[in-house]
């Protein structure tokens, strides 16, 4: 039996720009329709500005990096599939509002996670910049 999907299109430079411009329009509306993403912002600048001020490891601008990155994407993917689910269900459904409750749950667990992180690495510098002690 032929397979019933047609053949991918070659790769295209001007298609790979518009890709990254429907990404980028994506992040747009995220931080334009969503309060938590506006939260996440401004975490993730204090987050660089802390390991900036701090002089953070490169292992730690790396844990950094990826625990800020799993937040984000946490919350994009949340976002992504609170939006399907209101047009696919626009009536209250109880297995949507689980749905939703679960992607919320992983965005909890993302930015808890990255809080302990970040107290970790930034807990011990902030304590021994506030005593003056090493």
């Amino acid at each position: 039996m032929p397979d019933p999907t047609p053949p991918s299109p070659l790769f295209s430079a001007r298609a790979r720009w518009r890709s990254i411009g429907f990404a980028l329009r994506g992040i747009r509306t995220l931080l334009v329709t969503q309060h938590n993403a506006r939260i996440h912002l401004v975490a993730t600048l204090v987050a660089c500005f802390l390991g900036v001020a701090l002089g953070i490891s490169r292992l730690e601008w790396c844990v950094v990096v990826v625990a800020t990155v799993a937040v984000w994407a946490a919350e994009a993917l949340n976002t992504a599939l609170e939006m399907l689910c209101d047009v696919a269900s626009p009536d209250f459904h109880p297995l949507v509002e689980k749905a939703k409750d679960i992607a919320a749950g992983a965005v909890l667990i993302s930015a808890l996670g990255s809080v302990t992180l970040a107290i970790l690495i930034f807990g011990p510098r902030i304590l021994e910049a506030v005593s003056g002690k090493p």
